[in-house]
């Protein structure tokens, strides 16, 4: 039987990014990035999870030993959306071998016994600190798998970590995703299911060249280009056709999907932002796709950022 995510309260989130991940790791970063004065205004949006991207170095030393310090914060964080009514998604943004992002310097993981066994072990520590609250608290194994050629090693190694995790943690929600920074033409390649409680997990920022652009992080655009949401041009059966494949395959498996991350950098207008949120927000609702976007804070696309507050409040309705 396929999973509910809106009834259970993993329908309608927002990222935490650029706090416990992608961040100079610094006890005054970790310590003041986000607040439970944050993760109350989150609340106040009417939102009803979040998704907390974590790094393995902030859990974990480079002999594998675990840090204390770090699953305190995470509990910390839980603790605060446990007082403010919301649900977490713990997600392993870096592992160690592998990371989405080249500049990390990660890399082997596909390939080393040895760095697979660490992410295991992780796996188990997180399920045995917070798998006892699946109502509340799902895992997402890793973030966007970067390259096609890593599919069959990474669908072993995920029945492999699940296998484990479910050893302490039966009940909790499970993420999966795909190639090509979680495609949703690339889930179908993800193997059949482990469970009812394993869910498809895709990403979208299509078109790449409007919600990224003046990026400086991509080789794929020129960042001096700007286009406007009209120039881009977006049929109005886009979305529909990007999610086609991962729609297919969910519903075939018997499982669900759960859109990780979604949004337009801050080189777009205000206005162009929320015509591109409208559009998506549309076909998530048609097809009933749970969902988180990126991100509340900084990071190139912060929803909370003075620059969307003439349009945040109808921006809102369309997370």
């Amino acid at each position: 039987m396929t999973v509910d995510l809106r009834k259970m309260g993993f329908y309608r989130g927002v990222n935490l990014g650029g706090w416990l991940s992608q961040c100079d790791y610094s006890d005054q970063r970790l310590d003041t990035f986000i607040t439970e004065s944050d993760i109350a205004r989150i609340a106040g949006w009417g939102l009803d999870h979040v998704r907390i991207p974590m790094d393995y170095n902030v859990l974990q030393a480079e002999d594998g030993a675990f840090l204390e310090k770090g699953f305190a914060r995470v509990e910390k964080a839980l603790s605060w959306c446990r007082g403010h009514g919301l649900n977490a998604v713990l997600d392993l943004h870096k592992t160690a071998g592998f990371s989405f992002d080249k500049g990390e310097q990660e890399s082997g993981f596909f390939e080393s016994e040895k760095y697979q066994e660490r992410f295991y072990q992780l796996w188990q520590e997180l399920a045995r600190r917070f798998g006892g609250d699946p109502e509340h608290i799902a895992f997402e194994l890793l973030n966007e798998v970067t390259e096609q050629r890593f599919i069959g090693a990474w669908n072993a190694i995920a029945a492999r970590c699940i296998a484990r995790i479910r050893a302490l943690a039966p009940d909790t929600l499970i993420l999966v995703g795909s190639y090509h920074n979680n495609s949703a033409a690339a889930v179908p390649d993800l193997d059949l299911p482990a469970d009812d409680r394993v869910i498809y997990n895709f990403h979208c920022y299509d078109p790449l060249p409007f919600t990224h652009q003046g990026a400086t992080w991509t080789d794929a655009l020129d960042p001096a280009v700007r286009i406007s949401y009209a120039e881009a041009a977006i049929p109005a059966n886009y979305f529909e056709e990007r999610f086609a494949p991962a729609l297919e395959a969910a519903a075939a498996r018997h499982t669900t999907l759960y859109c990780g991350e979604y949004g337009v950098i801050d080189r777009a207008t205000p206005e162009d932002t929320v015509r591109w949120f409208r559009h998506i927000h549309d076909t998530f609702e048609k097809y009933g796709i749970s969902r988180a976007a990126w991100s509340y804070k900084q990071m190139d696309f912060g929803l909370s950022d003075t620059r969307l507050d003439g349009v945040r409040e109808e921006l809102l309705g369309l997370l």
